[in-house]
């Protein structure tokens, strides 16, 4: 795939390309949303960045693969799982 460039947007809606929610790194349950310790955080991750650590992700991420997530540091915090 060719690199996603900042200003780059979707043929069929317009949305931004280059944004938190289409790169690899966004992980809603970690600090500041991202894998990636020394990305600077980003407060609307809809719209295009500068982010110099952005790769474009590959598939789609499912909504049950986030909550799985949330719900295990749930059970940590908690008491009912050991932290892995």
């Amino acid at each position: 795939m060719e690199r996603v460039g900042r200003r780059d947007t979707c043929w069929s809606c317009g949305a931004d390309l280059h944004c938190c929610l289409n790169c690899r790194f966004q992980d809603a349950t970690q600090e500041n949303q991202c894998l990636e310790p020394q990305a600077e955080r980003q407060v609307d991750k809809t719209i295009g960045n500068f982010c110099e650590y952005f790769e474009f992700r590959l598939g789609r991420r499912s909504n049950n693969d986030v909550a799985s997530a949330a719900k295990a540091k749930l059970d940590v915090l908690f008491g009912k799982k050991k932290a892995p």
